[in-house]
């Protein structure tokens, strides 16, 4: 169905098109998708634009994100961290920036139910994961990146790992469906699942300011049920600001549109639809005025900063959007009922 339909029947308080095709204006020929006009790309950022892309109808135009990817893979399954204009900027690779693509991929899969293009992408999602996973401790954390020089950093982070945890889910998934075997996947999956659950020393608590380092490991569904519950009571003073929305830094500020999506994503995957809605409605009008959204804004002053209009941003208003109204098949991708010792359930695709 197209777009715009959608919006006018459901009645939603965002113009779908409208954030999509923001994306779509900062996207280069190449297929390159760059955090805003000028800005620089990084592979995970620009997962989540693709994403955003799908569930706006462009396909196309998220094809050519994918075909982007996939040529600037290298032969260990990573990618630079930072590009601009198809030019390295950051020569680090960063476990979990090379392992969202498995998220992408079969996000756009769903929604499109295309079998070819999950064979096609295959190979390069197996690449991507099995980097990561061969920086996996021994503990079941991952470490974080291997320096330009090929030197591994013993550093963990609660937010990366868990959402290396994530692209493990949909990576399994998609072997399961093409037929694939992967028992060490299999193997650092639960020792990964573990190590977010038991053993959060293992990780750098100096990010703990971060609110991610809050929400991730819930959105990833490493923490679920009671426990999550737990942790989401337990930090809200620190991070949530009433009718506004989740700080980006416990000790700044400052609410970002993302995180507060991201945090809108972490409750309708526990099944908390009443609350994510509140704070959807928090920030559903917090945009310029083609539609886009902000990047974030100041309390109790106000003020829109930075003012760039960040394609990443605006994706995730779209993913957040999609696990609240089901405007596609990949709505319910990271409900933690959605996933069973079996696999991704049907009944919710």
């Amino acid at each position: 169905m197209n777009q715009k339909i959608l919006s006018r029947k459901l009645d939603l308080p965002i113009n779908i098109d409208a954030i999509a095709s923001s994306i779509v204006k900062s996207q280069f020929e190449s297929g390159e998708i760059p955090w805003h006009d000028g800005g620089k790309t990084d592979p995970w950022d620009m997962v989540e634009a693709i994403m955003g892309l799908t569930i706006g109808g462009y396909i196309d135009e998220a094809r050519n994100g994918f075909d982007w990817l996939k040529s600037n893979q290298h032969e260990d399954g990573s990618w630079y961290s930072a590009y601009k204009n198809g030019v390295p900027q950051d020569k680090t690779h960063d476990t979990n920036m090379s392992s969202y693509i498995a998220v992408g991929v079969f996000h756009h899969y769903l929604i499109t139910n295309d079998m070819s293009f999950l064979e096609n992408m295959w190979s390069t999602v197996r690449a991507g994961i099995d980097f990561a996973m061969n920086l996996q401790a021994e503990g079941g954390e991952i470490y974080w990146a291997k320096s330009p020089e090929g030197k591994v950093d013993p550093m963990s982070l609660l937010t990366g790992s868990s959402s290396v945890y994530m692209s493990l889910k949909c990576a399994m998934e998609m072997a399961r469906r093409l037929n694939h075997t992967m028992p060490h996947w299999e193997t650092g999956f639960h020792k990964l699942g573990n190590s977010l659950l038991n053993r959060s020393h293992a990780y750098n608590i100096s990010k703990s300011r971060f609110s991610m380092d809050w929400f991730y490991p819930i959105l990833s569904g490493a923490i679920k049920g009671d426990k999550a519950q737990k942790r989401i009571d337990k930090y809200w003073k620190k991070y949530v600001v009433e009718d506004q929305g989740i700080r980006c830094v416990a000790d700044e500020p400052w609410v970002t549109v993302a995180e507060t999506a991201e945090f809108i994503l972490t409750l309708s995957a526990m099944g908390n639809q009443n609350l994510a809605r509140i704070i959807f409605n928090w920030i559903h009008d917090r945009r310029y005025e083609d539609g886009s959204y902000w990047c974030g804004f100041t309390f109790p002053d106000m003020v829109i900063w930075p003012e760039d209009k960040l394609t990443w941003t605006n994706a995730v208003i779209l993913m957040a959007a999609d696990a609240l109204y089901n405007l596609t098949p990949a709505g319910q991708i990271f409900n933690h009922k959605s996933w069973t010792p079996s696999g991704f359930s049907a009944c919710l695709e």
